[in-house]
């Protein structure tokens, strides 16, 4: 064998193909490890372009075999270990050919396609650098051949549209020459070390070795041992009295954290934790054989690991307002706070600030993180912000001073403090309930109730509250009359429904959300009433329940929310000259998979507009992405449809038929193709509020039971005919009989999991392959919630189930909503049970087929 390092422009250029061999997983990449590679590519891309000496980044190895030479002296090669990240950078650079293509330059984008992409001289497969396995061949083929189906479902297409989306974003806020500097550090940047294997290796032996290895050492562990290397007269007693408590105080993941923190407080503001050893080693180095100093170095990480125990777990904190700040900050969840604030402790413990100072700095910078998400605004950056703070907290001023003035800087865009006017519109018109974390919406309306001082305070521990909508989100008819009064001339109810039902003025928290369910206003009320949160008495004493009691509440709210959270310094600009719902609906729109549609009023749902401004927007905006996506309610094309950009021309409907959304007799897009408001956030990376699905602590749903099967059954019996429960229950009973049980959602519609356990005994794993709703009528098919749980996690396999499902008559789900929950209507249950109790039982012979191979396979589990 043979290693040499290299970048990825050097390994695949020539005449040569890389075949991914069939023993491979297929492609498995998803959101996080795309945005992780993205991350560090822009990091690069900053250092170049602010003239930074760049040292690369070590993408990790690349193992390869020789096969046969083809016709015309092109040589292939096996990828035995490595697919992952050869494929991921192979879309990238088709998406980067795509996108200088649609910006005119031509030139640019046959250079990647010819250099990068193909073998311009070679016919059929040959022509492609990568050949991926079989399953993934036609999606990755659709994507660089530019074909219809290009960026449809599955992980190759939606790795492409990541792609897209990132570029046409960092092009419209930062300029083309951004762009080139992405390619530039995507080809030559990017440090590959490539194995070669010799004529005659083993390969699979190679790949079972490359991934079958023990537990490596982590970054901390090198770090330790490289310390006490250098103390070879003080080790021992430096190790038991320092080191020793530390790491059993910490445990092994935290003390890498430590590590890391350790740098970026030390003002080394791009810390990667990956490299925490190499960069804490050269900080070490001048030390040489001083034993002394090392010893010193070791105190002052026992020093910092105390502080950080204290973010970690804030009831160690003493000061009690810097405790609640701390606690606020905890339950927002994430790390992102973590170096300012361990900074901050820093100067208390050492006297040169106090507590109150530092829990004022803390609390813009909570307020920062909160009015962003008000706003709607990414959290991409958000890390790199609070990484360089640590450093402004030494510079002139008090620690909260600097905080202000560092966050109120005028920033573009993606950084921006949102200011009073800012929120306040924001808490107006968007849906908050699709904004952020599940958690951090929680901890929002948990600080806007604690703000009204009851005399009795909940006790949040023991309350079990959850996010309830007052008026629902799926209402029954009274409610959409009472809309009807409202409602102008050129609005309907369900519009008015879709523009207010997730925004803050309409959530509240409650303990009660069954009981309160659908119900109408007046029922509402006598429940609200008799809660001991004050906002839910405020909600009570309303006379009724509309667009204009939605309106008061959230002027309310942003009142409190502005105190609450302070915002930047008076005088810094932050507008932008468009609105961050347009730059939202762009993102959303390259995101739609090929062989979908959407509509403008989902669209508008999701960024707190109208339909019609989504129309208006849509028709008038030149060179938006994919815009003949979107149609109107029922499917057709709008009236007066123009083409926007210059890839596309002709009727958009065969456009759209190439793509594969099929149209009914009338000219209507099938609903099966079509994307939810809530189909969409999840293709932007929002997460969407789940039903309390199994597993899915800690508000998870509850196992079978009298009362919570008692419940979905009676829903069940009330909303549909004798023969679908009848259906239902017959398949749910077989369940049974297959070793499987029911889990049922704790929201206001009792959903019910058929769920089956797999894992080991002692750390078991629930999968479901449906959700039922017995009021709306469907059966959902998880496959959002599969794609991450093994082996659904395996594409064909999440295929071969959606096959299944579509032989049955009634059901048809869309090839492109594989990532997805495409549903079904109840009613399949009562005409073709047999059927559907038929891939029940495939579903847990395929989870008991996998367990029983688990021991063979965790060797596949590793590959990258």
């Amino acid at each position: 064998m043979h290693a040499q390092e290299t970048t990825f422009s050097k390994l695949v250029q020539g005449e040569k193909q890389f075949q991914v061999p069939l023993y491979q997983r297929t492609y498995s990449w998803q959101r996080d490890e795309l945005r992780q590679l993205w991350y560090d590519v822009l990091e690069l891309v900053e250092d170049r372009q602010e003239g930074r000496p760049n040292t690369g980044h070590f993408l990790g190895s690349v193992v390869l075999a020789p096969e046969r030479i083809a016709a015309g002296g092109m040589q292939r090669w096996l990828v035995v270990d490595g697919q992952q990240r050869m494929t991921t950078l192979m879309l990238a650079f088709t998406a980067l050919r795509d996108h200088h293509r649609d910006r005119g330059s031509a030139k640019k984008a046959a250079r990647i396609n010819d250099l990068l992409l193909v073998n311009a001289y070679q016919d059929g497969h040959d022509s492609y650098r990568l050949l991926p396995t079989q399953a993934d061949r036609d999606a990755y083929i659709a994507c660089v051949d530019s074909l219809p189906k290009a960026g449809g479902a599955g992980n190759v297409g939606a790795a492409y549209r990541f792609f897209t989306g990132e570029l046409a974003e960092g092009a419209d806020s930062v300029g083309e020459a951004w762009v080139d500097a992405v390619e530039s550090v995507l080809g030559d940047c990017l440090s590959i070390v490539a194995i070669t294997a010799a004529e005659g290796d083993n390969v699979y032996r190679i790949f079972e070795s490359i991934n079958n290895t023990g537990v490596g050492l982590s970054q901390s562990d090198l770090l330790r041992n490289y310390l006490f290397m250098c103390l070879p007269s003080r080790g021992e007693d430096v190790y038991r009295k320092r080191w020793l408590p530390m790491q059993e105080l910490l445990g092994p993941s935290n003390l890498e954290l430590l590590v890391w923190l350790d740098l970026v407080v030390g003002g080394n503001s791009r810390a990667r934790q990956s490299e925490i050893y190499r960069d804490q080693k050269k900080r070490l180095e001048p030390l040489g054989g001083d034993e002394e100093a090392l010893e010193a170095e070791i105190a002052r990480f026992s020093l910092r690991a105390d502080r950080l125990m204290r973010i970690l777990e804030p009831e160690r904190e003493t000061d009690p307002q810097l405790r609640a700040v701390l606690e606020r900050l905890s339950r927002w969840g994430g790390q992102t706070h973590y170096p300012p604030a361990l900074h901050l402790l820093d100067l208390v413990d050492e006297g040169s600030t106090t507590a109150a100072e530092a829990t004022t700095a803390l609390e813009y910078a909570e307020s920062y993180m909160v009015r962003r998400l008000f706003a709607g605004l990414s959290t991409t950056g958000s890390n790199r912000v609070f990484m360089e703070l640590p450093k402004e907290l030494d510079k002139e001023g008090t620690p909260s001073e600097a905080v202000r003035r560092f966050l109120s800087r005028n920033r573009t865009g993606a950084r921006v403090w949102p200011g009073d006017e800012a929120v306040r519109d924001a808490i107006r018109t968007r849906p908050f309930y699709k904004t952020g974390r599940s958690n951090q919406r929680f901890q929002i309306l948990r600080r806007l109730e604690e703000s009204y001082a009851s005399a009795e305070p909940v006790d949040y521990g023991k309350a079990q509250l959850t996010v309830e909508h007052v008026l629902p989100q799926r209402p029954a008819q009274q409610w959409f009359d009472l809309l009807a009064e409202e409602a102008g001339d050129e609005e309907s109810p369900e519009e008015i429904h879709a523009l207010f039902v997730h925004t803050l003025g309409n959530l509240t928290l409650s303990g009660e959300n069954a009981r309160l369910s659908n119900h109408p206003f007046r029922r509402k009320q006598e429940l609200l009433d008799s809660s001991a949160l004050r906002m839910n008495q405020r909600i009570a004493a309303q006379g009724g329940w509309g667009r204009r009691e939605i309106l008061a509440r959230a002027e309310e709210l942003a009142d409190r929310a502005v105190e609450l959270w302070p915002g930047p310094l008076d005088g810094v600009v932050h507008a932008d000259d468009e609105w961050a719902g347009w730059r939202e609906l762009r993102e959303i729109l390259l995101a739609v998979p090929a062989g979908t549609w959407t509509s403008y009023g989902d669209l508008a749902a999701l960024i707190g507009t109208s339909a019609i401004a989504v129309g208006n927007h849509v028709s008038a905006k030149t060179g938006l992405h994919c815009a003949y996506r979107v149609l109107t309610a029922d499917g057709r094309i709008a009236g007066g449809f123009r083409w926007t950009d210059d890839r596309h021309s002709g009727d958009p409907r065969l456009v759209l038929e190439a793509e594969g959304v099929p149209f009914d007799a009338n000219g209507r897009a099938l609903k099966s193709h079509r994307l939810s408001a809530s189909d969409l956030a999840v293709l932007v990376g929002k997460e969407v509020p789940e039903e309390q699905l199994p597993g899915t602590a800690p508000q998870g749903g509850d196992e079978k039971t009298e009362g919570t099967a008692a419940r979905f059954e009676a829903l069940l019996r009330d909303n549909q005919p004798p023969e679908v429960v009848e259906g239902v229950l017959a398949a749910m009973r077989f369940w049974e009989e297959q070793g499987g049980y029911q889990v049922y959602g704790k929201s206001n519609e009792t959903s019910c999991f058929p769920t089956v356990d797999a894992g080991r005994p002692n750390a078991p794993r629930a999968l479901w392959p449906i959700a039922l709703y017995p009021v709306t009528g469907t059966a959902e098919v998880v496959f959002q919630y599969l794609k991450r749980r093994p082996p659904f996690d395996d594409e064909p396999l999440r295929r071969a189930l959606m096959q299944r499902f579509n032989t049955v008559d009634g059901i048809d789900l869309a090839e492109a909503k594989l990532d997805l929950r495409p549903s079904f209507p109840l009613e399949v249950f009562a005409d073709h049970g047999e059927e559907i109790r038929a891939v029940l039982e495939w579903f847990v012979h395929e989870v008991a087929l996998a367990e029983a191979r688990r021991p063979f396979d965790d060797v596949d589990q590793a590959v990258l």
